[in-house]
């Protein structure tokens, strides 16, 4: 049966080449988002400026959480904490590095620090000269630097003498170039090179280290030596080889853990789509050939040997889909993180890889799909009795079986109770993690039914159809009810990729907007001041005030800090914001219901009422926080505040707040206007007042469109991946369409032989497509309302989502337009000749 397999691929191109593009296309995309999942597992960046030291010690960017209240926890649970990640860069002590240097195979140890500041407008960063060995940076012209001189790069066009501004910690000073040095690589940041005193003043964190460049002895075993300083300097990270380059760009890490989720996110949407269409087109595939395996039943061969022959045909074809799409995954892979790093979502730093595994995994999940369809494709061929398949073989009818009312029944259930928990149990913003999840469960159930429901669909609207369409339209519905089972394996696909997309699109489009709403209701500063490196300085915040025209200014911190008592089960912390006490009721429209922002001042903070109920803390109380750089501090509740749902934040004092973050300092200031003041008088003023300072003022509106463009690069992520997916349903919508029509050659011949012409057999075709393409948008429209109608109550209190209707019309004029295309096109090109010929050939 194999041999015949492989025989009938020669003579059934057209089913097979729909089969063959449903698995390569799926394949292909599973492969390419497996690669950015390596990608981000591994995080590699290569050292630049840190190469030369063979290991590096930074400070421990995760801390244990307590899965549990410690308080209810067994002493003696070796599995009662979990790792989380810092968001704020861990400093380390300067005594580390006389104690590294003990250690056995050490040779040299240097601190390195690292600081943002501007050379003539251009960003640069600070570093203490010591640390041009980690490079290293030698010397072309000139000395080290002493107090108040710099060494700065061959490629900055300065010699040594010359005098260069620097902005840095919110100042400007002017230093002497007294050298200037050269890499042997090539380098991202340009570096600017001080003294070690000015270094560590500079920084703000004097007797800190960002990182501890360890050399190691000639001969030495670098393994053996990161063991013994591992053990030396307990409670740090220790890296080595590629891992270096995570302690210079620690954004890489994280960019990584973020790379790892939209991987796996876009990657198990596309594995369920992929194996549902590979899974729907090998059944409508074998559906077009039942008149030959109903003549093969009859002639003697037995149900095994059918089952073998339909498995060998279609594996034969997975096999060679597969294959091609293992060599072109890491390909398209590549692209798509060339557009990650591109539009700013990863950093440039962070290398791609990917190996085998992407490729074995999304080979694997399209074989599994194929495997799958055929063995039930064969099972439903193999089971029939001869007679009947005979009979079955012109029109296929029967579709309901045990399998897909269980199938659908679950997929319902889970999507009914998807939207319950959205709507009874989430708040805000966070009900799209549930009821995201609910479309492909809503997808996956109609399309369990979809033979049934097209069936109803095509009664209701036979009507309208006939009325529009006449004898052409009359003929369409009852081609469409007759042949129900193969007009249901065109509507699937359809309603899968307006589901789909109209759910992930409108959900994205109104996180959006309610994030943005947010941050214009709650800011109320008609100003805002920048900084052009490394923040504003701390002493700015008094001086604007004295401003004429000003009523409140602020610093404006954001981070993110973690609750240690009472305890807290979130694992991502909260967010956090930064104020200055005597501006923050000016600058935000936050509504304190209990306390006064005014005593935001110390260790202190602002609680939102829904933690205030879910901590059971009130005024006077007490937390205990850990910030962004994992500092433990006990603040005192101060304020209730009332905040939108879903955007809650604790507001703690900006000077407090500041110096855990990485940048150490404010980087924004809101200014608000006093009444009667005019805000572009305000904005003119806050210039004048800032003159010869390293910031930057805005109005309100470059305020609001930072703020959008932040929203708008995670929105980006999701629209490229999830269109990438509805590409490939799209693809797979015309796939089908032209499988099913093109195999109609012969019908379209007994039609033109009994009268009609080939323009009204193409008018009937055209009213088939849109049928199919009204039945597929109305289905997939149920289905992406299951999913956004929960998530819209509960974030908006509307039935209906934030976003343009351009999107929907869009969408569904994208669906009928190509339902239509690839109705009509191959109908017009198995009409062409003598419509005696196409029933003498048959439909092959």
């Amino acid at each position: 049966m194999l041999r015949l397999a492989f025989r009938t691929l020669r003579l059934r191109k057209g089913g097979f080449i729909g089969t063959f593009i449903a698995v390569f296309f799926g394949a292909l995309i599973v492969a390419s988002c497996g690669g950015l999942m390596e990608t981000g597992i591994r995080g590699n960046a290569e050292p630049q400026r840190l190469a030369a030291a063979p290991i590096l010690v930074t400070g421990a960017q995760t801390f244990e959480m307590p899965k549990n209240d410690p308080a209810s926890l067994d002493p003696d649970d070796k599995h009662k904490s979990e790792g989380v990640r810092l968001p704020e860069r861990v400093r380390l002590d300067n005594s580390l590095v006389s104690r590294i240097r003990s250690v056995p195979g050490v040779s040299d140890v240097v601190g390195e620090v690292s600081f943002p500041l501007a050379t003539s407008g251009k960003p640069a960063l600070g570093h203490a000269w010591d640390s041009a060995a980690l490079t290293p940076y030698a010397l072309a012209a000139g000395t080290a630097p002493a107090a108040g001189e710099v060494v700065v790069e061959s490629t900055s066009g300065m010699k040594p003498g010359d005098s260069v501004e620097i902005a840095a910690r919110g100042k400007t000073e002017s230093f002497r170039v007294s050298g200037v040095a050269g890499a042997p690589r090539s380098i991202t940041q340009a570096a600017v090179f001080f003294s070690t005193a000015d270094a560590a003043r500079l920084s703000g964190y004097p007797g800190k280290a960002d990182v501890i460049g360890v050399f190691t002895k000639p001969g030495a075993d670098v393994e053996a030596v990161q063991a013994s300083v591992a053990e030396a300097a307990a409670g740090t990270t220790v890296l080595s080889g590629i891992d270096r380059g995570v302690a210079e760009f620690p954004e890489a890490d994280s960019s990584g853990a973020n790379l790892i989720v939209i991987a796996a996110v876009s990657g198990g949407l596309s594995v369920m789509v992929a194996m549902f269409v590979v899974a729907s087109t090998l059944s409508l595939s074998t559906q077009q050939r039942s008149r030959e395996l109903a003549l093969m039943r009859a002639i003697g061969t037995t149900p095994r040997q059918l089952r073998r022959m339909v498995l060998g045909e279609a594996l034969a074809v997975g096999l060679l889909a597969t294959a091609l799409a293992a060599v072109l995954g890491p390909f398209l892979g590549e692209w798509l993180f060339g557009q990650l790093v591109e539009n700013g979502v990863v950093p440039g730093v962070l290398r791609f890889y990917q190996g085998w595994l992407p490729a074995v995994v999304g080979a694997g999940a399209a074989m599994l799909a194929v495997f799958i369809a055929a063995f039930f494709a064969g099972r439903r061929a193999g089971k029939i009795r001869p007679t009947e398949a005979l009979a079955e073989a012109a029109v296929t009818r029967r579709w309901l079986t045990p399998t897909r009312v269980v199938f659908a029944a679950l997929c319902f259930g889970g999507g009914t109770a998807l939207a319950i928990v959205t709507v009874a149990v989430m708040t805000g913003p966070i009900a799209a993690s549930t009821a995201g999840p609910a479309v492909i469960l809503w997808a996956l159930g109609v399309a369990m039914i979809t033979p049934g429901a097209a069936k109803v669909m095509t009664a209701i609207l036979q009507w309208p159809m006939r009325l529009l369409g006449g004898i052409d339209g009359r003929l369409a519905v009852l081609n469409t009810r007759a042949g129900i089972v193969r007009a249901a394996g065109a509507v699937t696909p359809i309603m899968l990729a307006v589901g789909i997309a109209t759910a992930n699109i409108y959900l994205q489009t109104t996180q959006q907007e309610l994030a943005n709403q947010a941050f214009t209701e709650d800011v109320r500063a008609d100003a805002v001041i920048g900084s052009a490196a490394g923040g504003l300085s701390p002493d700015l915040v008094q001086r604007i005030q004295n401003v004429p025209g000003v009523a409140g200014a602020s610093e404006y911190v954001t981070s993110t800090v973690f609750l240690e008592a009472p305890y807290d089960d979130s694992d991502e912390g909260r967010p956090a914001i930064g104020l200055t006490a005597s501006g923050a009721g000016a600058t935000t429209d936050t509504k304190v219901t209990q306390g006064d922002l005014k005593a935001l001042t110390g260790r202190s903070v602002a609680l939102p009422e829904v933690f205030a109920k879910d901590f059971d803390r009130g005024i006077g109380d007490t937390l205990s926080l850990k910030l962004g750089d994992g500092a433990a501090v006990d603040v005192k509740v101060v304020a209730v505040t009332s905040q939108r749902p879903g955007f809650e934040s604790l507001l703690l004092p900006a000077d407090l707040l500041a110096p855990h973050t990485t940048a150490g300092l404010a980087g924004q200031m809101l200014v608000r206007a006093a009444p009667g003041v005019d805000p572009a008088t305000l904005t003119e003023r806050l210039r004048e007042a800032t003159a010869g300072q390293p910031v930057s003022v805005g109005d309100r509106d470059a305020l609001v469109a930072a703020h959008a463009a932040d929203q708008a690069i995670g929105a980006w992520v999701n629209y490229l991946l999830v269109g990438m997916i509805i590409a490939y349903t799209v693809i797979s919508v015309a796939n089908t369409l032209v499988m099913a029509t093109v195999r109609r050659r012969r019908e379209f011949g007994l039609q033109r032989l009994t009268g009609s012409t080939r323009a009204q057999v193409l008018r009937m075709a055209g009213f088939e497509g849109g049928l199919v393409a009204l039945i597929g948008i109305v289905l997939g429209t149920v289905v992406a309302a299951g999913s956004i109608v929960p998530f819209c109550l509960v974030a908006t209190d509307s039935l209906l989502p934030m976003g343009s209707p351009l999107i929907y019309l869009t969408i569904i004029g994208i669906a009928a337009a190509l339902a239509l295309a690839a109705t009509v096109v191959p109908a017009w090109v198995a009409t062409r000749g003598q419509a005696v010929d196409a029933v003498t050939s048959g439909s092959d």
